[in-house]
């Protein structure tokens, strides 16, 4: 059954990601001039695509432990997911600058006072130089620099979550879950030597 499935997303054309990715983005604004994002269409708009991104991050982080501990192999479609993600980051930000905020003198403020913004900001110009050396040429004229440089994406994902719970007012239940898979998702990521070492420590400390 993996195996069948594996075989599958290897034929999968990566175009084909690309496009049912980004099909919601034109479906959503759609939604929003027609009425059908509720009587306050703009924050509603910034929110879907703020978490489409979240999504995506937490997509991208799954690949590898998809990989490891269940068989399925998404690396194929990993660069497209990371720049589907960026396009939902850009798509949020534009949408709370141009038809949000609109003011120029305002939106530096916000960067400035509002913790949360200035959370969100911080992630977009870690997830920037990520997005433009996305490509093969990078690859090459980086080397081994590539990897290390791409590993940011853990502080961006981390960065995500921390800006949705602040964004939210109160404690609610959905931007906590995303902290906890991210950190779940990325604790996996840990060496199986450095896991069982801390999980040892726990038992000896209990």
């Amino acid at each position: 059954m993996r195996d069948r499935l594996n075989q599958s997303l290897r034929r999968l054309p990566t175009w084909v990601i690309y496009l049912l990715g980004a099909l919601p983005a034109p479906w959503l604004f759609y939604q929003g001039l027609t009425g059908g994002l509720g009587v306050e269409p703009i924050k509603a708009l910034e929110h879907e695509y703020g978490e489409l991104a979240l999504q995506l991050l937490v997509l991208g982080l799954a690949i590898t432990p998809l990989r490891k501990h269940a068989g399925i192999n998404l690396l194929k479609f990993r660069r497209a997911i990371g720049l589907l993600c960026f396009f939902y980051v850009t798509c949020h930000l534009l949408v709370w600058l141009v038809l949000d905020v609109q003011l120029p003198g305002q939106i530096w403020a916000d960067i400035l006072k509002r913790p949360y913004i200035t959370i969100g900001m911080t992630g977009f110009v870690l997830l920037l130089p990520l997005a433009l050396t996305s490509n093969n040429r990078s690859i090459r004229k980086l080397g081994p620099i590539w990897r290390k440089l791409h590993k940011v994406v853990y502080v961006v994902a981390l960065l995500g979550a921390v800006h949705f719970i602040m964004l939210v007012k109160g404690i609610q239940l959905e931007p906590l879950i995303y902290l906890a898979v991210i950190v779940g998702l990325l604790l996996l990521r840990l060496p199986s030597r450095r896991r069982s070492a801390s999980g040892s420590t726990r038992r000896v400390r209990a």
